[in-house]
């Protein structure tokens, strides 16, 4: 019996390179000097062609895992943020921010649960008036943005919450909102707190 040449198993095709150090150190520096959370499909962009940005990610997260600065979800992508656990530590060295006044986090509040939304709608769900200052803040801060228009007479503007919204609470998206009294700044009442109830209308107290 004569040995048959046994036949040569064909190439894998290529695998997509791994992430080296020049991909990491890329990945560092866009996330890092980025004013908005970097998705894969923005990383893709300035990776070589044969480089996979969700490994880089990867890669880079478990890198920044359990260091002072940590590689989060945010939305649609990722960013840095300081360590849930070293917060209340640097409270005492840096400045907090100013807090949105109680009636603006109500607003936000509702929107973020109930987008997209009307002004009426917001107003008839708090049982009180909505002041234009209010709205121009959520406004400036990019928390709240217009989502179309409502087809019913008038055409009033639809509101809803921003990618900007999910980062600073630190969500990658919005079937991760918390319970609603977790995004206002103190506990409330059970007879104020934020719910989809009809109240009656009530005059808005200046801030």
């Amino acid at each position: 019996m004569t040995d048959e040449p046994v036949p040569e198993a064909p190439d894998a095709p290529s695998a997509s390179h791994e992430p080296d150090e020049d991909a990491l150190r890329l990945a560092e520096a866009l996330v890092f000097s980025s004013d908005e959370p970097v998705t894969p499909r923005g990383l893709a962009r300035v990776l070589p062609d044969d480089v996979d940005a969700e490994a880089v990610l990867a890669t880079l997260r478990l890198r920044y895992a359990g260091r002072g600065v940590e590689l989060v979800d945010a939305g649609p992508g990722v960013m840095f943020r300081t360590a849930l656990d070293l917060a209340p530590r640097l409270r005492k060295v840096i400045e907090a921010p100013r807090r949105l006044p109680r009636v603006a986090m109500e607003t936000l509040a509702i929107v973020a649960y109930h987008q997209p939304m009307t002004r009426p709608e917001i107003e008839h769900i708090r049982g009180a008036a909505l002041s234009q200052q209010t709205l121009d803040q959520l406004l400036e801060l990019n928390l709240i943005a217009p989502q179309g228009r409502r087809e019913t007479p008038g055409r009033p503007t639809l509101w809803g919450t921003t990618p900007a919204f999910l980062a600073h609470f630190g969500l990658k998206d919005l079937r991760e909102l918390p319970r609603r009294e977790d995004l206002l700044l103190e506990p409330m009442p059970p007879a104020a707190a934020v719910t989809a109830d009809l109240q009656p209308p009530a005059e808005e107290k200046a801030g």
